[in-house]
């Protein structure tokens, strides 16, 4: 196991459970937004890196609207399954420079700093599905 993956692994399991089903959709839908703003920023400077970052936005809307949680849509994912999601891309957000093709770049750096961001986040939130449910239904 590399060092960052050791690290991104202590963040998602050492943590205290601090966020709820319903912070971490605002959260999520806040993440959505900041990849679209990093998108339309990079639009004219770096190609490569505003496609990655529509992508991602993208990715994590979608995400969102599919997750059985208060602000889903359309509940296909069951909660604990979204943090299973979010564990793999906070694991490798740091690729998406390298396979867009814009490493050793500002924007790059952003995508880097988002693995260590969405770890805490991952590692922060109770992946209990029954409650993300409950809050659902409250809702």
């Amino acid at each position: 196991m590399s060092l960052t993956n050791l690290g991104l692994n202590t963040l998602e399991t050492k943590l205290p459970k601090v966020i709820s089903p319903t912070v971490h959709g605002i959260i999520d839908y806040s993440h959505a937004a900041f990849f679209f703003i990093v998108g339309v920023c990079c639009g004219r400077s770096n190609k490569r890196a505003a496609s990655a970052a529509f992508v991602t936005s993208g990715f994590i809307l979608t995400q969102s609207l599919l997750t059985d949680y208060r602000f889903g849509v359309k509940p296909v994912l069951s909660f604990e399954t979204h943090g299973k999601i979010d564990s793999v891309f906070a694991s490798s957000s740091w690729l998406i420079p390298r396979i867009f093709g814009f490493q050793k770049t500002d924007a790059a750096k952003i995508f880097e700093m988002n693995s260590l961001a969405e770890a805490s986040v991952v590692g922060m939130t109770d992946w209990n599905s029954e409650r993300a449910h409950e809050e659902r239904t409250a809702a």
